[in-house]
């Protein structure tokens, strides 16, 4: 007898090379050619996408341009237009709307729909897909199954413009084949992990007892014990809170001027400010991030006695937190700064509160 959990039917929608898609809809002169879009050939960026002419070169996301460009001299190398994405974003967002109320984005491209009520979800998979195409005219591809592991795993099946359907009757036997890189929450150090206890498939995962899992990784033990099992219990989140927000920049060569330096730091200030005003959210506390030139990392965090949005205050914190790391001797190759510490702006105007002398006592210059 199916249960209420394997009755549930969830849509993963994922869209195809999301950025090199919008860049070739925008540029004819882009399409059927490699692209990549995110920092310069033989720069220190790296690969936000690639179309998918580009990954037959071996590129990926996430590789650094300067590697891309060795695998392939001839793509075309742009940046990211990201006020275009989001335009394309809010449409898709718009059509998944259209259908259900259970929606829990994940990034720009990629959501999960809950659309347990519908009779039938492939039908509706389908017909999103058509939407997404007709409105924005790029292509996405979407995974049906009874949990969100297994729409996920299924969206990326049979990319691009791919739609593949696990039922509860296959969900079981589909988890035992596959590779144990595929399961939720399985990054490349647990992977190494558990292929030193021959653990390679959902299958080889599945000889284990719950307790010997739980010995090996803890309380993902018990996680990993039921996704080889086609189990996941998680549901569709709609409303999420936040818990960060952030920007940083990748110098294309190292710089150690403390001017040059600062400036890029209020540019990201000012981004990072402008997020939190338009999601109607106050920080408690802000933290810079440094990369120095040899790659050696440190961050530096200030909190508040009262919770921020404004850039100049924000600004004032930043040069304090600067001025306890050494990029005034060092030169450094990454710059960037996150709020976190996040409350709603409402909810806190609404609490009782006094002025914090603290408050009073920031320069503004």
């Amino acid at each position: 007898m199916m249960n209420f959990l394997s009755s549930r039917k969830i849509i993963h929608i994922d869209m195809d090379a999301f950025y090199a898609s919008v860049e070739q809809r925008d540029f004819p002169e882009y399409r059927g050619k490699p692209l990549v879009v995110g920092g310069k050939p033989n720069s220190r960026g790296v690969v936000a996408t690639c179309s998918y002419e580009a990954r037959q070169y071996g590129i990926h996301s996430a590789m650094s341009c300067a590697k891309a460009h060795q695998c392939c001299p001839h793509a075309i190398f742009v940046p990211p237009r990201f006020t275009a994405y989001k335009q394309v974003s809010q449409q898709i967002h718009a059509v998944f709307r259209n259908h259900t109320t259970r929606i829990e984005p994940l990034s720009l491209d990629e959501a999960y729909l809950d659309v347990t009520s519908i009779d039938s979800a492939t039908k509706l998979a389908k017909s999103i897909k058509r939407e997404i195409l007709k409105q924005t005219g790029i292509v996405a591809s979407a995974g049906v199954s009874y949990n969100k592991f297994l729409a996920k795993i299924a969206s990326d099946y049979r990319k691009p413009d791919g739609l593949f359907v696990v039922t509860p009757a296959q969900g079981t036997q589909f988890a035992e084949t596959l590779p144990v890189g595929k399961f939720y929450g399985i990054g490349k150090v647990t992977e190494a992990k558990m292929n030193k206890l021959n653990i390679f498939t959902g299958a080889d995962l599945k000889k284990y007892s719950k307790i010997a899992l739980q010995q090996y990784f803890g309380k993902m033990g018990l996680v990993y014990y039921q996704m080889a099992r086609g189990i996941d219990n998680r549901e569709v989140v709609s409303h999420r809170t936040r818990k960060s927000l952030g920007s940083e920049t990748t110098f294309a060569t190292d710089i150690g001027n403390i001017e040059a330096i600062q400036k890029y730091l209020q540019a990201l200030s000012s981004e990072v400010a402008e997020s939190l005003k338009q999601k109607d959210l106050l920080a408690r506390t802000i933290t810079i991030k440094v990369k120095y030139a040899n790659f050696e990392q440190v961050t530096r965090s200030q909190t508040f006695k009262e919770p921020i949005n404004e850039q100049q205050v924000m600004m004032w914190g930043a040069r304090e937190l600067l001025k306890q790391t050494e990029v005034s001797v060092r030169k450094i190759r990454l710059i960037g700064i996150k709020a976190s510490n996040l409350v709603s702006t409402m909810v806190f105007n609404e609490q009782p509160r006094q002025l914090s002398l603290f408050s009073l006592q920031i320069p503004v210059d």
